[in-house]
């Protein structure tokens, strides 16, 4: 397995560590092979999905995929939904499969929920910008609902300048902004940016919340069962 990563590095370190601890294995030899490419100097995603920086991030992880290949990866993973924004960039450079975050995590909450209609999604403004989970979303008949100009500002406080700047996540915050996407109707709420995932991991709010889909979690899932491997119960 090969990991386009860096993106960011915190995120990063949690979906290995994640892959190892959901990974049934007995000793070392049970865990899965991984080609890591941290590369933290990948251009901004949302800065240029919203034309805030002219430095385009698609080529660079193009470039990252084509190494991991060449390094032996059967498979890559991307461990950021907002830069699936540049995934048919990344998969055009490449002969091996991408599994997409994205999807992954939609279908993950149809599961959750039979009959889901309704996805909250608290992500980037570049990754809402995108759509990405819109389409995902769509194209299985499901609609999304995310937070509004207030809401989203909280988000983006929470992502950049707490859990990228090292610091402590405002977690009374989160959680406000996910009532409130549960009172406009959203059945499931999707943790649609991996340093959201740091939140949850650091403050243990997957265990108690069905209903609360963390990205990272999922991808580090289908990573193992691409792999496979068998997924720790």
């Amino acid at each position: 397995m090969g990991v386009v990563g860096g993106v960011g590095p915190q995120a990063t370190a949690y979906f290995l560590d994640m892959v190892v601890r959901l990974t049934h294995a007995e000793r070392d030899q049970d865990h899965l092979d991984m080609v890591v490419l941290n590369h933290a100097r990948i251009p901004d995603r949302t800065a240029f999905i919203l034309g805030a920086s002219t430095e385009n991030p698609g080529p660079v992880m193009a470039q990252d995929a084509r190494r991991l290949e060449r390094f032996g990866a059967d498979f890559l993973v991307l461990p950021c939904n907002t830069a699936h924004h540049f995934t048919d960039e990344i998969a055009a450079a490449v002969d091996v499969p991408l599994v997409n975050i994205v999807e992954e995590t939609v279908a993950e909450a149809r599961r959750r929920v039979g009959d889901l209609r309704t996805l909250g999604v608290l992500a980037t403004t570049g990754t809402a910008r995108a759509e990405v989970y819109q389409r995902a979303a769509g194209a299985v008949g499901v609609d999304c609902v995310l937070p509004d100009e207030v809401d989203q500002a909280e988000v983006m406080r929470i992502i950049y300048e707490q859990v990228k700047a090292g610091l402590p996540a405002d977690v009374a915050a989160f959680r406000g902004v996910v009532d409130r996407l549960r009172e406009r109707g959203a059945q499931v709420v999707v943790l649609g940016c991996t340093e959201l995932s740091v939140v949850a991991a650091d403050h243990d709010l997957l265990a108690a919340d069905r209903t609360l889909v963390d990205s990272l979690d999922v991808l580090a899932r289908r990573t193992i069962e691409r792999a496979g491997h068998r997924v720790r119960d």
